[in-house]
């Protein structure tokens, strides 16, 4: 179903906010900002402080660490979380491997977000542990 707020529209085709309501979803949509990167720009560094999340909408990121190539990321898939959860330096860096529509939300937002919304705050939970879980995997 199509709304008047196209953001609305968007947030409800990733998956991480599937389960939220319209009223929630309005919600969310106050507290991001949706920017558009071209191919090649980086915008999260590896060992940086982290200031905001980012959820895919569009387009394709590549994710490293160290300079090796961790995973390549798309539409409905978010990133930047781990350092606004433990306030310690970005554990990677991303660039946009081709342009890409992202939708960011500031760290005071971020933590507004999950208090907010516990079954947000579960999913990214379990997506954290799916990562943790896939690194380990590749390291055995």
């Amino acid at each position: 179903m199509m709304t008047a707020d196209p953001k609305v529209d968007l947030l409800r085709s990733v998956p991480l906010f599937a389960s939220c309501s319209r009223r929630e979803l309005d919600r969310i949509a106050a507290l991001t900002d949706e920017i558009d990167l071209p191919a090649g720009r980086t915008f999260i560094r590896e060992g940086t402080t982290a200031h905001e999340f980012f959820i895919i909408i569009d387009g394709e990121v590549k994710v490293e660490h160290q300079g090796q190539l961790l995973r390549t990321m798309g539409p409905g898939d978010f990133l930047g979380e781990i350092a606004l959860i433990d306030g310690k330096p970005r554990t990677a860096t991303a660039t946009a491997a081709r342009a890409s529509r992202l939708l960011v939300v500031g760290h005071r937002e971020f933590r507004s977000l999950m208090a907010s919304n516990p079954t947000i705050q579960v999913d990214i939970l379990q997506a954290l542990a799916a990562r943790v879980r896939n690194l380990q995997t590749e390291a055995d």
